[in-house]
């Protein structure tokens, strides 16, 4: 069962237990994989599934940021349930030694020698851990692993 499917059958699911957060939720998520196929006019693929939610879930922790800084707590607790349910359907993340094995290979593969390199590097980047691991610590990685020695 690809990812969409998988969404739109918790979905059901969480209509049927009356489980109205994880129903807006899961709708929200639908509504944006719904807008940027209309947007692209293409049928999305997971991967491009994942690239959705990785958006969603970057904007439910800038919100959380904004809310507790706002002295605002249940606008952040909301924010946080959203974004536990929202983080169950990404893939295994890559913990920081992966994320550096990787862009080590990547900076040897496209034959970066410095810091200029960085848009070469962060493009391959995110091409090939896409969806695998959270772009600011790729962006954090590459930065150190571009440094003169």
């Amino acid at each position: 069962m690809d990812l969409k499917a998988r969404i739109t059958e918790d979905m059901k699911a969480a209509m049927r237990a009356k489980d109205s957060v994880k129903l807006g939720t899961i709708r929200l998520l639908l509504a944006a994989i719904k807008q940027k196929e209309v947007d692209e006019r293409i049928e999305l693929n997971d991967a491009s599934v994942v690239a959705v939610l990785d958006k969603l879930v970057k904007q439910r922790k800038d919100a959380i940021a904004a809310y507790e800084q706002a002295q605002r707590q249940d606008l952040a607790d909301q924010e946080k349930a959203e974004l536990t349910l929202l983080e169950t359907y990404l893939p295994e993340r890559l913990d920081s030694a992966a994320i550096a094995a990787a862009v080590a290979a990547i900076v040897t593969a496209v034959g970066a020698q410095g810091p200029q390199d960085m848009g070469k590097v962060m493009g391959a980047a995110k091409a090939q851990l896409a969806g695998q691991a959270d772009m600011g610590a790729v962006s954090a990685a590459v930065k150190a692993a571009l440094q003169p020695k």
